[in-house]
């Protein structure tokens, strides 16, 4: 996954917004106002930070060199994955649809319905 395919999957999900509040080099991606992805604009490999079930998020930096500890995260809540092609694609987009989706359950109900219809 390049990073021009990260941001379009994204940006393809319901009401997902990006933004540069860290500044001009840090692209975040947010649902309803919360951070479910974000990545450097310049780094290469790229890398995205993803929300992540905490007993998954062990699991997969078990499994995977390329998947980190959240860097400047909750290391607990949050990965950071490097885009180095040594993860398909196929899970790679699940793991972007696992942050969205854990994002979107802590919302309010009527928001999860409506994000997750």
């Amino acid at each position: 996954m390049t990073f021009d395919s990260l941001r379009a999957y994204c940006l393809a999900k319901n009401e997902v917004t990006e933004e540069t509040p860290f500044g001009p080099d840090v692209l975040v991606f947010k649902v309803a106002g919360k951070l479910f992805a974000l990545t450097g604009i310049d780094n290469h490999p790229t890398t995205v930070n993803l929300k992540c079930d905490p007993e998954r998020a062990i699991d997969l930096r078990e499994r995977y060199e390329a998947v980190r500890p959240g860097y400047h995260m909750n290391k607990t809540h949050w990965n950071t994955v490097v885009l180095d092609g040594s993860i398909a694609d196929s899970e790679l987009r699940e793991l972007i649809d696992h942050s969205y989706i854990l994002i979107v359950q802590s919302l309010n109900k009527a928001d999860r319905e409506r994000l997750l219809s």
